[in-house]
C-alpha cells in the first residue's frame, strides 16, 4: 500500500473532524456541569438569604415589642408581604 499526499490529508481530516467533535462533547459537558454547579450555588445562596430575612424580621419584632414604633412596623409589614408574596410564587 502507497501513502500519498491525497491519503494522508484525508487521515488529517478525519482526525481534525474527531478531535472537533471530541472538542464540542467536552465543551458541552463542562457547560450542563457549570449550569448544575451554579444552580446548588443559587439554591444555597436562597437558603442562606431566607434565613438572614427571619433574623431580620426577628429583629424588628423585638424591636417593636421595645416600642419603637417610628417605621418598624411599615418596615416589617411589608417584609411579611414580601415573602408571603415569593411563598405564592414559588407555590405555582
Amino acid at each position: 500500500m502507497y501513502i500519498d499526499a491525497k491519503a494522508i490529508i484525508t487521515a488529517a481530516s478525519v482526525f481534525t473532524a474527531m478531535i472537533t467533535l471530541i472538542g464540542a462533547v467536552v465543551a458541552a459537558y463542562k457547560w450542563y456541569d457549570r449550569q448544575n454547579k451554579q444552580d446548588k450555588d443559587i439554591a444555597k445562596m436562597k437558603e442562606e438569604q431566607c434565613l438572614l430575612i427571619y433574623g431580620v424580621l426577628a429583629c424588628l419584632d423585638g424591636l417593636q415589642q421595645l416600642g419603637c414604633n417610628h417605621s418598624v412596623p411599615e418596615t416589617r409589614a411589608k417584609i411579611e408581604k414580601h415573602i408571603n408574596k415569593a411563598a405564592h410564587e414559588q407555590g405555582e
